[in-house]
């Protein structure tokens, strides 16, 4: 298994997986998924070729929630390159317009598997201000990544699904003093800081210290604030609660995202 970012912020969000084989008319085709695409249709398609994709190589998009900078560009691709989109109930019934005029739409569960080609996708909810909002662990049947962003705080289910990973996506969105001290009227830094907004800095290192992380190969810190945050604060906080050297967390950057990462 492998995965990669478009690219991880407030300004837009996308990951790939790919994982496996399976058999075509052409010969053999790896499963790859696209988990939400938060950028306009032509800057999907330049990030993706970066990456050495195109679109006819997905095999469907698995979508967390409605907010813009995860959804404003999955309609436009799935209904251009006919590609099957997986989501909640709340989260098509919380933007049905949007998503209307794709042909192959399939509501998920929030806490039952479902099969993509080679990839079991296990959504697990998580305490965020949308309509049904989900995250994802992927599984090939060895290897398991695992991705946590827009989340306001953990819960014991949350940490239950996300323990054993082999790679972990997660979200540092805020360092705590920046964002109080910051520019952002007060509400908005009561809803980024609250239960159901985004996960800080030392938030995302307390989950990382009741995880089982001894399967660990890649740990990446995403969904960084621009103006709240600096990528040298959330990887301090992720090494301090793993023990590892600065240089072995990465950072998913909101105009790069991260490359290609495998899973062995």
């Amino acid at each position: 298994m492998r995965f990669a970012s478009l690219g991880s912020g407030s300004e837009g969000n996308a990951l790939l997986v790919a994982a496996g084989t399976k058999s075509s008319c052409s010969g053999t085709r790896q499963t790859l998924v696209l988990m939400d695409c938060g950028f306009g249709l032509q800057d999907t398609l330049s990030r993706m070729a970066r990456l050495g994709v195109s679109p006819e190589q997905l095999s469907g998009i698995a979508v967390t929630h409605e907010h813009g900078d995860h959804i404003y560009g999955v309609a436009r691709l799935a209904r251009k390159f006919n590609l099957p989109v997986w989501l909640t109930h709340g989260t098509l019934s919380s933007q049905p317009e949007i998503f209307s005029g794709i042909s192959n739409l399939h509501e998920i569960d929030p806490n039952q598997p479902f099969v993509i080609g080679d990839i079991e996708i296990i959504p697990y909810p998580v305490p965020h201000d949308a309509a049904e909002p989900v995250q994802f662990v992927f599984n090939d049947g060895m290897r398991r990544l695992g991705v946590l962003t827009d989340a306001g705080c953990s819960t014991a289910h949350i940490e239950r699904t996300l323990s054993g990973c082999h790679a972990l996506v997660l979200e540092c969105n805020h360092d705590s003093d920046m964002l109080m001290n910051g520019e952002y009227p007060y509400s908005i830094k009561q809803r980024v800081g609250g239960r159901f907004g985004h996960l800080n800095n030392q938030e995302a290192a307390d989950i990382l210290c009741r995880l089982d992380v001894s399967r660990l190969q890649h740990l990446i810190a995403a969904h960084l604030s621009r103006k709240n945050n600096t990528a040298e604060l959330a990887i301090q906080a992720l090494c301090g609660a793993v023990g590892c050297e600065a240089d072995w967390v990465g950072v998913a950057t909101q105009e790069y995202g991260f490359a290609w990462r495998e899973i062995i």
